[in-house]
């Protein structure tokens, strides 16, 4: 009966630990994600805050840490190696305060992030420059595009960029353009674009002809970044809850093994 219990303890700590493997994996997928994405509002976050840098480079840190302890926690399991499930236990216990510490930590700076957010953001549109080949400009434009919104907190933002509003005629960003139909092309226009009916030099370049969205991308931005948040630290509730059953497994095993003979642990 005792053999029996403890074959299934190990193979429950070898599929835990599998699973363990598998979240690391994700983890650290979200981090690579956060500094390789080039194509939305992430981009211009990351070259801008070093918060945002600081929190991709601890995600692939504990992914990869993750991720080696479950190979160790793997073999360790099958091979019964009572050092390497000692060693085991202590990583996850260390893992488990880190990233206690970290979600708690990120959890109550994601209001920061979001102040800092609408900062670089209007930053941008301040500096946007017509023609300019720039990472963060085009991003932007995506976001605009994609997202349909203009500005951060209205497409009155724009009224702060000095070169657009000294234009003489009706001119817009390109990317806030409202689409009232489908468009599925994969092309962003980019830059300052000329209303083609327009007639209304007299009173320069007056926002309210703007053939543009009018709601500002603060808040579907807010609730992209809110809901990616909580997918994220449920993540990292789930690997902690696999930390636990793991660190519990390993000691039930541990003591299995501590009082056997030591013959039958493979020598190498």
């Amino acid at each position: 009966m005792g053999s029996a219990c403890i074959k299934v303890t190990k193979y429950f700590l070898f599929l835990f630990n599998l699973l363990f493997f598998i979240l690391g994996a994700v983890i650290l997928g979200f981090g690579v994600w956060i500094l390789a994405d080039r194509s939305s509002f992430i981009s211009v976050l990351q070259t801008s805050s070093n918060s945002l840098k600081v929190g991709a480079c601890v995600f692939i840190g504990v992914g990869a840490v993750t991720m080696f302890m479950g190979f160790l926690g793997c073999i360790g399991a099958i091979k019964e190696v009572r050092c390497l499930l000692g060693l085991y236990f202590a990583f996850l216990l260390l893992m488990l305060i880190v990233q206690v510490a970290a979600g708690v930590l990120f959890y109550f700076s994601t209001g920061k992030l979001k102040q800092e957010m609408g900062s670089i953001v209007m930053k941008l549109i301040q500096d946007y420059k017509d023609g300019q080949e720039d990472r963060l400009q085009e991003a932007w434009d995506y976001v605009q595009a994609q997202v349909r919104c203009c500005g951060w907190a209205s497409f009155y933002n724009w009224t702060d960029n000095a070169e657009l509003m000294n234009r003489t005629n009706v001119t817009y960003p390109c990317s806030c353009e409202d689409k009232r139909e489908a468009d599925d092309s994969f092309l962003v226009r980019k830059g300052f674009c000329e209303a083609f009916n327009s007639t209304r030099t007299e009173s320069g370049n007056n926002p309210e002809y703007w053939p543009v969205y009018r709601e500002g991308c603060m808040k579907k931005v807010q609730a992209w970044l809110q809901e990616n948040v909580g997918i994220i630290l449920g993540v990292c509730v789930g690997v902690a809850v696999i930390e636990l059953l793991g660190m519990l497994l390993s000691i039930c095993l541990c003591r299995h093994i501590h009082s056997e003979d030591y013959s039958k642990v493979p020598k190498y």
